[in-house]
């Protein structure tokens, strides 16, 4: 399922527009990125947690030289499922 259908379901079941389906998932998006931009999680009861993660730095192999080269530490987003979510792909 892509953002278009996704939005088209949520129109369906709220009985809204695509128009302010889209809006209201664009938010949703916006909201979720700008916290955990922020260093913050956002839990979603039954559903699951977004958060981010510290990657130490390390030493990586450039695949075409074959030179060793340093990785800077980086941040990267993190979904945990919760353990309703999970309980629905068993």
């Amino acid at each position: 399922m892509n953002k278009a259908q996704l939005i088209d379901r949520l129109a369906q079941k709220t009985k809204t527009t695509k128009t302010q389906s889209e809006a209201l998932m664009d938010a949703v998006i916006d909201i979720i990125q700008k916290t955990v931009s922020k260093g913050e999680d956002v839990k979603i009861v039954g559903f699951g947690t977004f958060s981010s993660v510290q990657r130490c730095a390390r030493k990586g192999r450039n695949p075409k030289t074959g030179e060793i080269v340093d990785i800077p530490r980086s941040k990267a987003p993190r979904f945990k499922p919760g353990k309703d979510f999970k309980s629905l792909l068993s």
